[in-house]
């Protein structure tokens, strides 16, 4: 029967039609200002700025045209500093929200799946690292090692990696008993096979929501390493250093001021991605916001 017949024969039948869903204006605003960000991290050498390291300018100059955000207390250009800071605190806490996502996940995966005293032992270490606060945890290990950027990585690792083991635990308990893994086992699947093949797609959608909104929280705690002298040592560009030489200089708005926005968009860009993707990705939130919108 041809498409002109099927149609005649069923005139009630609505035919399937393909739709493009607009993403929201919120996760294009997102998009826009974190790849803004993350191009002037990639591209800093090329934008014709100062050196952020060099001492050539009056200290303490206010906002101009020769210095859009002014220059701090030793004559460095502070504008210079704050998109060398991009290169510095961006690349950082990506690779910090990757390494705890592959630290947690393979511990909460192999937890989850096997389970037995492998379970037991692997969720007793993550309670030992949830029974301290955070921030508190990673300040004791950052003293203990010594002021460094590295050292300040490590030690928001230590703190990072039991959300991830948690979440993919309970996603890995969920997904082991579901009919897909039963068949792949019943086939003579191997262990790494179901886990690589059957389980891991399905705790994508999840893990990858919370380490966008990671990527927010891991800005902030490097920064505020920073900001307590744990993190960045002077003089290199950092924006928790920079913030903490503006509130020692709170009568200079502008040392503080710039640095501080720039934390404040990127960490509420990635926000604003990470509510996107979601939306997105749990059917039952896409459901409410497609009836909300009806």
């Amino acid at each position: 029967m041809s498409r002109r017949a099927s149609i005649a024969a069923f005139p009630n039948r609505a035919l399937p039609r393909l739709t493009w869903e607009r993403p929201p204006v919120l996760a294009v605003i997102g998009a826009a200002v974190a790849l803004a960000w993350l191009f002037v991290a990639i591209f800093a050498p090329l934008l014709g700025l100062h050196d952020p390291l060099g001492q050539n300018f009056d200290s303490f100059s206010s906002p101009s045209g020769a210095h859009p955000f002014g220059t701090d207390g030793v004559g460095r250009d502070v504008l210079s500093r704050v998109v060398y800071g991009a290169r510095t605190t961006i690349p950082l806490s990506l690779l910090l929200v990757l390494m705890a996502l592959l630290v947690g996940g393979l511990i909460g995966g192999v937890s989850g799946y096997f389970g037995g005293p492998i379970d037991e032992i692997a969720m007793r270490g993550t309670d030992l690292v949830f029974a301290f606060p955070p921030i508190i945890l990673a300040m004791a290990i950052a003293a203990a090692l010594g002021p460094d950027l590295w050292h300040a990585v490590l030690a928001m690792l230590v703190v990072s990696w039991p959300t991830y083991a948690r979440v993919t635990r309970g996603l890995v308990l969920s997904a082991r008993q579901a009919d897909y893994v039963s068949a792949a086992r019943l086939l003579g699947a191997s262990t790494p096979r179901v886990l690589t093949r059957e389980v891991l797609p399905n705790l994508a959608g999840p893990v990858l929501v919370l380490a966008t909104l990671d990527i927010g929280t891991a800005i902030l705690l490097l920064s505020g390493l920073s900001f307590l002298g744990l993190g960045a040592r002077p003089p290199a560009p950092e924006w928790g250093s920079m913030v903490a030489s503006g509130v020692q200089n709170f009568d200079k708005w502008w040392i503080a001021l710039f640095p501080g926005l720039a934390i404040l968009t990127v960490v509420f860009a990635f926000n604003l991605l990470g509510d996107a993707l979601r939306d997105r990705l749990d059917p039952r939130v896409s459901r409410r916001l497609k009836e909300f919108s009806v």
